[in-house]
């Protein structure tokens, strides 16, 4: 049988492997390690939301092909959530549309706005789905490094700036950002506003950890900005906020002609998911407010215990003003190269985390830097803290 003149996968996608977060969970299995990698909650969220989801189940709402663009209740219910809270407001039935989970809705974003020699701006370190959603539709990514001003990492606006030019189609913005922890400034928000309507930019943002601000910080949705309301496309989901991740029930948000682009795109993907779970979470958006203080408070309070113990272990820690994720910098443990420090954790603590540096275009720039989520039980967290003392 003669050889393949072609190696089966698309070269576009020739240099993405498996990807770190199932490297890393597969070392956590096989060493007992206390996984702090992959960025998912070890408990359920609220109990009166798997129970509507079971409702629906045993209804038989669902079950069968929900409507494309996502059942109605939920299109509604995103609809009043980013009314209430951010005074945005979208037509349910043609400027919300329900995905995946935020990761299909980033693709299909991608696939359907952006052309085989487009440009798209991200800001680096920046979560590994875009570099290969930029690729699969043909763009070309231009990273902008976000990097390090005393407890945070920042973006430098006139780097941004000058990222742009003519062969630009797009800004790939995320924030709350992961793997950092920054929180985009209403001034630097505003800079980025008024860059994108002089230079006739869209704009993708990836909002996904919108209740999770801490201290500070406060989300504000690009969006609402002078200009910007028909020049983005707004990408949330449920998972980060409620904790069934699992569930992978995200949405868009946007004008209508936008919306409607990434629609094209979007039913050639999954065309529809998770019917039951649309409902249940239609009714999570609705729950009252306590539950989101409630829920940032907890997680402050997990913040504070594993950035407390990283300190005490001998990490410089950047503690994160947003999302669940910790990142360190290991330099001060006489140690350079995250990657390979992440492959000897669990055999020298027990503990497993992931190395930044897969977030970068420019490794060099992520190399000392470690990702720790603290998503996870108090105890299983003082139990990390405990072995990172070993080092």
């Amino acid at each position: 049988m003669a050889a393949m003149t072609r190696p089966p996968l698309n070269r576009r996608l020739a240099e993405f492997g498996t990807t770190i977060f199932a490297e890393m969970s597969a070392l956590a299995v096989s060493t007992g390690a206390v996984n702090l990698g992959q960025g998912f909650p070890d408990t359920d969220g609220p109990e009166e939301i798997r129970e509507a989801a079971v409702r629906a189940l045993r209804d038989g709402r669902g079950n069968q092909y929900p409507p494309g663009p996502g059942v109605p209740e939920l299109r509604a219910a995103v609809a009043g959530h980013q009314r209430e809270r951010y005074g945005l407001l979208h037509d349910p039935d043609t400027e919300v549309l329900v995905t995946a989970g935020a990761t299909e809705a980033i693709a299909a974003a991608l696939l359907a706005l952006v052309e085989p020699g487009d440009e798209v701006i991200a800001l680096e370190p920046y979560y590994d789905s875009y570099a290969a959603c930029v690729a699969m539709a043909g763009g070309t990514r231009v990273p902008v490094t976000l990097r390090p001003d005393g407890d945070r990492f920042v973006l430098d606006l006139d780097e941004l700036r000058a990222a742009v030019t003519d062969r630009t189609r797009l800004l790939l913005l995320n924030t709350p950002h992961n793997p950092t922890g920054t929180v985009l400034t209403r001034e630097e928000l505003a800079a980025i506003a008024e860059l994108a309507v002089e230079r006739d930019l869209l704009v993708v943002t990836d909002e996904v950890y919108e209740h999770l601000v801490f201290d500070d910080a406060t989300h504000l949705p690009l969006a609402g900005f002078p200009g910007m309301r028909e020049r983005t496309v707004t990408v949330s989901s449920s998972g980060k906020t409620f904790s069934y991740t699992g569930w992978k029930v995200g949405w868009v948000t946007g004008a209508a002609d936008l919306v409607a682009a990434v629609r094209s795109a979007k039913q050639y993907l999954t065309f529809v998911s998770a019917g039951p779970f649309q409902y249940a979470i239609a009714e999570a958006l609705r729950l009252p407010e306590s539950y989101f203080t409630g829920l940032r408070a907890e997680m402050r309070a997990k913040r504070d215990l594993l950035a407390d113990g990283l300190e005490q272990a001998g990490f410089r820690v950047f503690r994160p003003r947003g999302t669940y994720f910790v990142t360190t910098d290991i330099t001060p443990l006489g140690e350079r190269d995250g990657i390979a420090f992440c492959r000897e954790l669990p055999a020298r603590c027990g503990v497993v985390a992931i190395p930044n540096a897969v977030f970068y275009d420019h490794r060099e720039q992520g190399a000392p830097f470690v990702r720790f989520a603290f998503c996870k039980r108090a105890e299983v967290l003082q139990d990390a803290v405990k072995r990172l003392g070993a080092l």
